[in-house]
């Protein structure tokens, strides 16, 4: 049992270990701050839940889970740019998936929340919480798979 045991740790704690990126807090001088109230009015009880209490929405749910259109998806909490549309792929997740951000746009936190760790993704304008990332995305690219739940995103057509 206790062989068990050791080796589930390990996997688990093998998904933190192999982030390229070590992962960091988001600064403490975002430029995008408000407060708690100021977030409530400005979002929605779904937007609220996701972006300001790290939640999740439904798997297959979101608008931009299959939305291929070519553009720039922002922070729906700061209207901060965020991903390009060709860095976006179908993982079958059920969640929009990209293989990276826009540089420095996406800041990194350890997550232990299920009992093991994971890669929290944070807008680094506002502290909102956007989603994980996974280390099995296109291998051909970064091999990354950020995980975003769409309720934190926006989009802005090239053709606007």
């Amino acid at each position: 049992m206790k062989s068990i045991l050791f080796i589930f740790a390990c996997i688990c704690c093998s998904v933190y270990s192999q982030n390229p990126k070590t992962p960091n807090a988001p600064a403490k001088d975002l430029s995008c701050q408000k407060t708690d109230a100021e977030w409530k009015a400005q979002l929605d009880d779904n937007a609220y839940y996701v972006l300001r209490e790290a939640g999740t929405e439904r798997p297959f749910s979101g608008l931009y889970n299959n939305h291929y259109e070519q553009g720039l998806y922002k922070c729906a909490g700061c209207d901060a740019p965020l991903y390009v549309s060709d860095h976006k792929y179908d993982s079958g997740s059920g969640w929009p998936a990209f293989d990276r951000a826009v540089e420095g746009a996406v800041s990194y936190r350890k997550d232990n929340k299920l009992g093991y760790a994971r890669i929290e993704l944070i807008c680094s304008s506002c502290g909102g919480h956007l989603g994980h990332m996974f280390n099995d995305g296109p291998r051909q690219t970064t091999g990354q798979r950020h995980c975003i739940n769409s309720i934190a995103l926006s989009f802005v057509s090239d053709d606007e």
